[in-house]
């Protein structure tokens, strides 16, 4: 999963409000790796008025400051 400042580092320049397939052209055009992409097509069919939108429809690492295996043991404290 990525984060909402990296999906927003590849939405400088973009124009709102946006519809969800110009916030991804844009991403595009801007160089976004395969994960932010990934995360912006599961946007809703919707307009966006501004960034927090898009942070708040996609599907975003909730915490980016830690890696994959410190998600990975706390996912498996909490189920114990």
């Amino acid at each position: 999963m990525v984060s909402a400042s990296e999906v927003l580092r590849h939405l400088t320049n973009l124009d709102y409000p946006a519809q969800r397939d110009e916030v991804i052209h844009e991403a595009q055009r801007q160089g976004a790796p395969q994960d932010v992409l990934k995360a912006l097509h599961g946007l809703p069919l919707v307009s966006y008025r501004n960034d927090q939108e898009i942070v708040r429809s996609a599907d975003l690492d909730p915490a980016p400051e830690r890696d994959r295996s410190q998600r990975a043991a706390q996912a498996r404290d909490r189920h114990d």
